[in-house]
């Protein structure tokens, strides 16, 4: 008999921790068990994600490197344990989940002097600092990259590869063939920044294009997410090189793009690795130099080595080397289709899934659908709820 059980997903509001839990979310619900969310004020305000799951919005305090913020970081993190024991203590979940991210480091210090089983998942290849802080006391680890920095020897034992849950309109571009492209034909150039953009793409993507051969220029048929204050100056860009380009600040419809992509430039994040080699789509990768313990460089060893990437670091990416980079796969179709293959290789389609198997194999004894699940309505969103 299938058996109900409650979890908490607990993520930062970033969407690099927000989406493989809400893809989490969604397959929970799927099978038949009940999902409630702890985020901060960001993660509640992503559009379209959670939104038949409660959503609980907790104080997230940060512990920087400056004492004077640590009274006020410690304030927030106790408030936050506290309204999360509460809400353990209404919904009384099987398991507590993290995402990473400030908001998860409350609700999971809650679930262990609670007593509830917890799992963290890491989307990076190093193991971020939240993760790091309560690895000792989680009963599972759950990776997206066989090889993660910053894990003690010990909790080695504890580790899982799932890989990075995404969204279902992308895995299914891993059933679709690999655009066809020609030495002749259209060549789609996919430019995505990161939720917001990157400003170093909008510099350096053009002059690069513009560099290359007129005989490839010409094919060229460029999407590019800009940041708001760029938008317009990449735009007269395009226009005075002739290049067709389709610019937006945010793009909802990523899976449709890269379905008839051939190649896409970005940045070295999580999320989007995860969607790149679910789609089996190729890729030029600028890891950002500033993320935290330098994770994005890390993330995008797998892929390179593979064949499915080609990375430059953010001080040597000029528009001379773009170009070069650009030439080479441009003129060599068959080249583009192998390291597509390749990028696909390194997929991890069952991601969803994995998780919630490793999931379902913690936790207490379930709570039988029909006893108290269907007395328990949450206000959803909750905000500012006392401590």
């Amino acid at each position: 008999m299938s058996v109900s059980r409650h979890f908490v997903l607990a993520a930062g509001g970033t969407g690099g921790h927000m989406m493989p839990a809400h893809a989490l979310a969604a397959e929970l619900v799927a099978r038949g068990h009940h999902v409630a969310l702890v985020t901060d004020e960001r993660g509640a305000r992503i559009p379209g994600l959670f939104e038949d799951v409660p959503v609980h919005i907790l104080p997230a305090g940060r512990i920087t490197g400056n004492p004077l913020s640590w009274p006020s970081g410690l304030r927030a993190i106790w408030s936050g344990r506290r309204m999360a024991l509460r809400l353990y203590d209404a919904f009384e979940p099987a398991a507590v989940i993290g995402f990473g991210g400030y908001p998860a480091f409350p609700a999971l210090s809650a679930a262990h002097a609670a007593g509830i089983p917890t799992a963290v998942h890491e989307q990076n290849a190093v193991l971020g600092r939240v993760n790091r802080l309560v690895a000792n006391r989680v009963q599972a680890i759950a990776t997206a990259y066989p090889d993660i920095k910053r894990i003690a020897a010990r909790n080695l034992v504890k580790v899982h590869l799932v890989g990075n849950p995404v969204r279902e309109d992308v895995l299914a571009l891993r059933e679709r063939p690999y655009p066809l492209l020609d030495a002749d034909g259209v060549f789609r150039v996919l430019v995505i920044g990161g939720s917001q953009g990157a400003t170093i793409l909008s510099d350096v993507v053009p002059d690069g294009l513009a560099m290359l051969p007129e005989a490839l220029r010409r094919r060229l048929q460029v999407t590019q997410q800009c940041r708001v204050e760029d938008i317009d100056a990449v735009r007269a860009r395009y226009q005075k090189l002739g290049i067709p380009a389709d610019l937006a600040t945010y793009m909802t419809d990523i899976p449709e793009r890269l379905a008839w992509t051939h190649l896409v430039i970005g940045r070295a994040g999580a999320s989007t690795i995860a969607e790149l080699t679910a789609a089996g789509r190729p890729a030029i990768l600028i890891p950002l130099p500033s993320a935290t313990d330098d994770h994005q460089t890390e993330n995008v060893r797998e892929m390179v080595a593979a064949g499915g990437a080609r990375a430059i670091r953010q001080d040597r990416f000029t528009p001379v080397e773009l170009a070069k980079q650009m030439q080479k796969l441009g003129l060599d179709p068959q080249g583009l289709t192998n390291a597509a293959r390749a990028a696909r290789n390194c997929g991890r389609p069952r991601a969803t899934a994995d998780l919630a198997d490793l999931v379902e194999s913690l936790g207490r004894t379930p709570v039988v659908d029909g006893l108290r699940a269907n007395d328990w309505a949450p206000s959803p969103r909750l905000a500012g709820a006392t401590a």
